[in-house]
């Protein structure tokens, strides 16, 4: 497995601007909440630029057909990333949020368990992928992300996230899939 680091200053910028929240959704789990980071301009610029640059070769040129997101954080991620690149952005939605026709999986993450659905029409046969989402946790979500997109004809390029949470399998459920990570906490 492949992992980007990012550069030490946009490592602490997060650090700094990412804050922990006790106790939500449910006692036990600390969030990660992005919204202060979201909220400055700069940061969350140099975010989306280095998440982008997942989607691109060794010389900068974009080697992805899509961006897949999932709901809810990592819609606010892909969305700009997939207009950085030009290319189109897909979103993965927890059951009944897609007007169309759609396939699911489902999964475990760590706080339950989940589903996510991707319209069927989503991928066209053969687009590669850059999956992109806040934070690798278990990895849970990410996986049943990638099983979506090959279900849909799709091959994931990679997988870029904000941050990952070390103390937590996400790595090993992800596999050998080219891997950026922004932050490691």
């Amino acid at each position: 497995m492949t992992s980007q680091p990012a550069t030490g200053a946009l490592s602490a910028e997060i650090d700094r601007l990412v804050r922990d929240v006790e106790g939500f959704p449910k006692p036990g789990v600390t969030f990660k909440d992005i919204t202060p980071l979201l909220d400055d301009h700069a940061a969350f610029t140099a975010v989306v630029q280095a998440l982008a640059d997942a989607g691109r070769d060794a010389e900068g040129r974009v080697v992805v057909d899509k961006v897949v997101g999932m709901e809810a954080r990592g819609f606010i991620l892909a969305a700009p990333v997939a207009l950085a690149l030009g290319v189109g952005f897909v979103p993965v939605r927890k059951p009944g949020k897609l007007p169309h026709r759609t396939r699911a999986v489902s999964y475990e993450l760590e706080y339950g368990e989940e589903t996510l659905e991707m319209h069927l029409d989503a991928l066209d046969e053969g687009d590669r992928v850059l999956v992109v989402d806040d934070v690798l946790a278990t990895g849970g979500t990410a996986a049943a992300t990638v099983a979506l997109v090959e279900q849909g004809g799709g091959t994931v390029a990679g997988l870029a996230v904000l941050m990952e949470l070390s103390f937590l399998p996400g790595r090993a459920a992800v596999g050998e899939l080219p891997l950026t990570v922004l932050h490691t906490v």
